[in-house]
């Protein structure tokens, strides 16, 4: 990479990273992007659902964004293709940072001298151009910060690099049960060095579909209108938990998708709990008696695994940890690293 390539690339990281931590980028002035994404918790923030401007709750968990360049799609439905694209979203949205529009943030960044400066410089604008502050550019500039995000290697991952010390002989008997009976690896795919554990693809455990059994054929009726009305997708599944509940159906409108969410990655497992789409599994043991019944389910037949194999696949998933808070001081930057 070229020098003033490079240059650029780490003046858009630091503007992001402000712009990530910047609790003026809401309606109150009191939310930011680490309020739900949270550097000690590897970017997600220990709560059910995520909350937003006034103490206003969503329908859905926060996700880690460590490792979150690697992901093909983004939300829990999938309903944005890059970073770029689902940036703004939680800014604009009344549930989330409850900005009432782009030009609303846009003056915001204008009127502070050093983002000005800072804009110039990441996108290569002469003087103090304010058009530099575009919609564009700010979606640019958090996702490059976003794709900074990178772990150090696990104890899984030194382990598979050869080092047959890295694991404790508990989570070495929980890969096996991971990788073999369990069948795991189905939808947590181990492939490449580092792998994300995860097929980027979209998969039902039955989470919250109960809970709208009789509302559905209403539920439907309702994303049809919202849909033709144009009504914003991601404003009506924060709002609605009912609606939120449907998973990529919202996105596809194909019956087969009704309650299918993205399957997750594994890494940092163990720092992100409550898990699901809803956060209505609290821990990793009842995350795998979940998954457990559900393998079975698809099967046609029961996954019977003894307690001490189910604590054996837990000790597996805890070896997945390769963030660590300590490398990163308050302001989300590397440690050591200058403004």
């Amino acid at each position: 990479m070229a020098a003033a390539e490079k240059s650029a690339v780490e003046a858009r990281e630091q503007l992001g990273r402000r712009l990530f931590f910047d609790v003026r980028l809401s309606g109150d002035g009191k939310v930011s992007c680490a309020s739900c994404h949270q550097p000690e918790r590897a970017f997600s923030d220990g709560k059910p659902l995520a909350e937003g401007i006034g103490g206003r709750l969503g329908s859905r968990n926060t996700p880690s964004l460590v490792d979150v360049a690697g992901q093909r799609s983004f939300f829990w439905d999938g309903r944005r293709a890059t970073l770029e694209d689902q940036a703004l979203d939680p800014l604009t949205n009344p549930v989330e940072h409850g900005l009432s529009d782009t030009s609303a943030l846009q003056t915001l960044l204008r009127s502070d001298g050093q983002y000005v400066e800072q804009f110039r410089q990441a996108f290569g604008r002469g003087g103090a151009d304010v058009d530099a502050i575009s919609v564009a550019n700010v979606a640019q500039a958090l996702s490059a910060f976003e794709r900074s995000l990178a772990d150090g290697p696990s104890a899984f991952d030194r382990y598979r690099a050869g080092d047959s010390t890295a694991l404790r002989a508990e989570a070495q008997r929980g890969w096996v049960l991971f990788n073999g009976v369990a069948a795991c690896t189905r939808c947590h795919a181990v492939d490449g060095p580092r792998p994300l554990l995860t097929d980027h693809g979209f998969h039902s455990l039955g989470v919250g579909l109960k809970d709208i059994e009789r509302q559905l054929p209403a539920l439907v009726r309702q994303l049809a209108e919202w849909r033709n009305d144009g009504r914003a997708q991601d404003h009506s599944i924060l709002r609605d938990p009912g609606m939120a509940a449907l998973g990529r159906f919202a996105v596809t409108m194909d019956p087969k998708d009704i309650g299918k969410f993205k399957t997750p990655s594994l890494r940092n497992v163990a720092l992100t709990a409550p898990y699901m789409h809803d956060g209505s599994v609290p821990t990793l043991g009842e995350a795998v008696e979940r998954e457990i019944y559900y393998r079975g389910k698809e099967d046609g037949h029961p996954l019977i695994l003894t307690p001490a194999e189910k604590a054996e696949l837990v000790a597996f998933l805890e070896s997945l940890t390769g963030w660590h808070s300590s490398t990163y001081n308050v302001g989300g930057r590397p440690a050591g690293a200058g403004d």
